[in-house]
């Protein structure tokens, strides 16, 4: 993708959740462990498993297999695994600390301030704990006015075109790839962006497993944490 070249031309920008607007520290882990020993029986594996970019139902497809819980099975149980994952998490996440990553609040308050580009969501999170999530963190989920989750498919890249799908809808016009901004903390966050063709912006606030790792996936812009989006992604 090129650089923006004229920033009035963005209308959407898409965020990821964990280590992009916060550090969830450790309540999505346990809420998953939760979640899955009610609707699944099980939660062998999830100790060492690497969470980072993954869609929720990805994350299912990679441990129950192995235990005969087969993919249509985790399909059909989705809604429960869903709502088991929101009824956990709504009882525990007082119990952890959610931290905003550096920059998010006051990006995303400016960004809604001004009315453009819209904001929305992209994230390997359920749709029900997402906005649990977003609370704790001290964000609105009103505020981000379209969204796909990670409880809609196990492909994270589907999910922009889905968020830009409604986003569509909601505005009545017609959203081009390059006039969105899709914004991570991993690799499958800069892989997203590009199965749209949108934007990639990459923080380095989160879950890479190494300095280089975000770089080395050739994002447009990387930045080491959102304090510096204006000055380097969007100079109104």
């Amino acid at each position: 993708m090129p650089l923006i070249t004229d920033p009035h031309d963005i209308e959407l920008i898409l965020w990821d959740i964990d280590g992009t607007l916060l550090m969830p520290k450790g309540v999505g882990r346990e809420t998953t462990r939760l979640a899955m020993l009610e609707i699944f029986k099980t939660d062998i594996g999830l100790d060492n498993h690497y969470f980072g970019g993954k869609t929720d139902w990805r994350t299912l497809l990679e441990l129950l297999p192995v235990h005969g819980i087969t993919e249509v099975m985790i399909e059909e149980l989705m809604p429960a695994y869903e709502q088991a994952a929101a009824t956990h998490m709504t009882r525990i996440i007082a119990d952890y600390t959610v931290e905003q990553c550096p920059g998010a609040h006051a990006l995303v308050t400016e960004l809604r301030r001004r009315g453009k580009p819209l904001q929305g969501l992209v994230t390997g999170n359920t749709s029900s704990i997402a906005p649990i999530k977003l609370r704790a963190g001290g964000f609105d989920p009103e505020w981000f006015v379209v969204g796909a989750y990670g409880s809609e498919s196990p492909d994270r890249n589907a999910l922009p075109a889905l968020a830009v799908a409604r986003a569509e809808k909601l505005t009545g016009h017609k959203i081009a790839p390059e006039q969105v901004i899709v914004i991570g903390d991993t690799p499958a966050d800069i892989a997203c962006a590009r199965a749209l063709g949108a934007v990639a912006v990459g923080v380095k606030t989160g879950y890479a497993t190494s300095q280089t790792e975000l770089a080395e996936t050739g994002p447009d812009y990387l930045l080491d944490d959102l304090t510096t989006f204006w000055e380097k992604v969007l100079p109104l």
